[in-house]
């Protein structure tokens, strides 16, 4: 098959986090599968722009990835170069894959999809949670929906989620939509890395806890900070890049609880470095108010480490069922309560470490992934 997947932001432009690496590893795995991958999106990274070829494919794993500008309107991703392309290439595509929601790139993709008949999946990529929406410009999304999504998410052929708690969640919106289809997020990890005493992160105080996501109030990083005063003899680590401009109010709360002396925020980190970051953890916590899937979740169970997550994140489930951690509520002390529990108890830190190790192997490898999306892909070409 020639598959086209659609994104408005991707590599190397990491500072958006996990969607851009699920969808390059899920197509780097669709080329080994043996089907010819492309790739359409902007070139943006930030309010800068990534120093890459524009309107024509890049070579990346076997991926061929087309950067467009984005002269204007850059919140919405708005490429007019992309869409010239598309009408003049779709024909050439069995399918296409839609990644992410309020965005222009998608819903001028479904339109074009729509007019020529190429069937297209869309991958909202948790957008459609209900904390997200009403925590980020509400009514503004709701419109959105109304006005344009609802047709976008009526046309495709199916509405990949990745996990049950997003299908729910979009159920809950009151939609009508009976195209759901959960298959979750693969995992690339790394069969050996640099130590960390080899890393700029060697003089980490230990025993540690460990947060890595993106800086922003949806990860819930604020009542994280809050049960810390209920955590003793244990330093967080805080792992990310801040593009909402939110340290500044979690280094306030952080004073304000009394807890600064033990948090130590270390910014953005390269994939080199993070897996040992994971490995010497004591254990790692995501307590998100909303979160479709949690790769971050996934990386830190694939090396051993326990964790403890929220009901909100996708991988609660996962996580509950492979023993891998705890599911706490986010309540700060509440998981405060879950943290001592593992801290205080090495033995079940290293069960829960070992069976999230091999729950990951079995259940997450990204060619496994793949061939259900391809089965899904070919479901819709038959039709």
């Amino acid at each position: 098959m020639r598959i086209l997947q659609i994104i408005p932001t991707y590599y190397p432009a990491v500072r958006y986090g996990g969607p851009i690496r699920s969808v390059h590893a899920l197509s780097r795995s669709l080329v080994e599968l043996g089907h010819e991958v492309h790739v359409f999106t902007s070139s943006m990274d930030g309010p800068t722009d990534l120093d890459v070829p524009l309107n024509r494919p890049v070579n990346l794993d076997g991926v061929a990835v087309h950067y467009f500008p984005a002269p204007w309107i850059r919140r919405l991703a708005w490429c007019p170069a992309m869409q010239a392309a598309l009408k003049t290439q779709i024909a050439d595509f069995d399918v296409l894959h839609l990644h992410a929601i309020f965005v222009w790139p998608t819903s001028m993709a479904a339109r074009v999809a729509k007019s020529t008949g190429v069937p297209f999946v869309l991958s909202p990529r948790g957008m459609l949670g209900a904390e997200v929406i009403r925590r980020k410009s509400r009514l503004v999304k709701s419109a959105w929906i109304r006005l344009i999504e609802t047709r976008t998410l009526r046309d495709a052929a199916a509405i990949h989620v990745t996990s049950e708690l997003e299908a729910e969640e979009i159920r809950t919106l009151g939609l009508g939509f009976e195209k759901l289809r959960c298959i979750p997020n693969g995992l690339s990890c790394p069969t050996t890395y640099a130590p960390i005493e080899a890393g700029p992160f060697a003089a980490l105080p230990r025993p540690y806890a460990l947060f890595l996501s993106r800086i922003s109030w949806k990860k819930g990083l604020d009542r994280l900070i809050k049960s810390w005063k209920e955590v003793p003899e244990l330093s967080l680590v805080i792992a990310g890049n801040d593009e909402e401009d939110y340290l500044p109010r979690l280094r306030a709360l952080a004073a304000a609880e009394g807890v600064s002396a033990r948090l130590h925020f270390i910014g953005e980190i390269s994939d080199q470095h993070k897996w040992a970051l994971y490995e010497n953890a004591a254990l790692f916590v995501l307590p998100s108010y909303s979160e479709n899937f949690g790769n971050v979740v996934a990386e830190a169970m694939a090396v051993g480490c326990p964790v403890i997550v929220t009901p909100e994140v996708g991988l609660a489930s996962f996580v509950r069922e492979s023993g891998a951690g705890l599911v706490a509520n986010g309540e700060p002390a509440l998981l405060a309560k879950a943290i001592n529990e593992l801290r205080c108890d090495e033995e079940k830190r290293k069960k829960f470490g070992a069976a999230g190790r091999h729950a990951v192997r079995m259940r997450l490898s990204w060619s496994a992934v793949a061939t259900q999306l391809v089965e899904l892909y070919q479901s819709y070409l038959a039709a």
